[in-house]
């Protein structure tokens, strides 16, 4: 039998409503995907992951209305292939599905095949941190990427010249996705790893942490003990309205700010230890 997946669909009139439905319904279940439109948010979970108390809490608090259907699994691949457009950024990187011709004059190119893992390149947090990935320079060193999603970002620091990738993810279909992806892109020296947390093994150049407040601020120590003396901590999936709650978590366990990115209300912000 197949199993039952559950759409709700979000009333959000202005688009900072639309963006802190997708942040906090990220964090409230584990969802399949997000379809944005005008005027409304699309949030889709499994029968087993749906949690309507919650729902009904966060809607009531934000005084936002929502409907929910239930429906079939759907053929995914198939609806977001025929949604997926290709990101371009800047002349820097292009990020496009198997299926779109080939994108010149451009310093990189990343070819995924668009599924149900999050990160297409599409959102807001993912162009930050590509542009952070892009001012401190990835050649030579020794990359983390914790919730690599379709693999991205792991993907892109091989390309800029890391000399090892770690790429992690807590759920199977993300591992699945990023290493086809991965062997798409033909890259020979990132390593999937399927794990909830950060790993505790060895010093980093730079950690990559595209996920929300609560997985980073719960894996702050360990990325603060992972990291070396002179290496930096990348993170967004944060709204602007956490940065404060962010800096003073990272600030306790003596990291320093170095650097603030923003757009459409989301935030990347890079750490660097301390210097004692």
């Amino acid at each position: 039998m197949n199993e039952k997946y559950i759409e709700i669909r979000f009333a959000v009139p202005e688009k900072e409503q639309g963006e802190l439905v997708i942040a906090c319904i990220s964090e409230m279940m584990e969802t399949e995907g997000f379809e944005e439109e005008d005027g409304f948010v699309k949030a889709y979970v499994t029968e087993q992951a749906f949690n309507l108390p919650a729902l009904q809490d966060f809607a009531g608090t934000q005084k936002i209305d929502f409907s929910v259907s239930v429906f079939e699994n759907k053929n995914w691949n198939a609806i977001w292939e025929s949604e997926f457009e290709p990101v371009i950024i800047d002349d820097f990187v292009a990020i496009r599905a198997h299926f779109h011709p080939a994108i010149g004059k451009m310093a990189h190119e990343i070819i995924i095949t668009p599924k149900m893992s999050f990160g297409t390149g599409h959102h807001a947090t993912t162009t930050l941190m590509i542009e952070s990935m892009r001012q401190y320079g990835c050649t030579g060193k020794k990359i983390a990427d914790f919730g690599t999603g379709t693999g991205i970002l792991a993907i892109l620091g091989e390309k800029m010249g890391a000399r090892e990738v770690l790429a992690i993810d807590h759920d199977e279909w993300s591992i699945e996705n990023a290493g086809e992806n991965i062997g798409r892109n033909g890259s020979k020296n990132i390593r999937l790893l399927k794990a909830d947390h950060f790993p505790e093994e060895g010093l980093w150049d730079m950690i990559l942490a595209n996920v929300n407040l609560s997985v980073i601020t719960d894996n702050l120590r360990v990325f603060h003990e992972s990291l070396n003396d002179k290496g930096r901590l990348i993170v967004s999936g944060i709204l602007q309205k956490d940065e404060s709650e962010i800096i003073i978590s990272a600030l306790s366990l003596s990291f320093i700010t170095e650097g603030i990115k923003r757009k459409n209300n989301w935030i990347c912000l890079v750490f660097k230890k301390k210097q004692r």
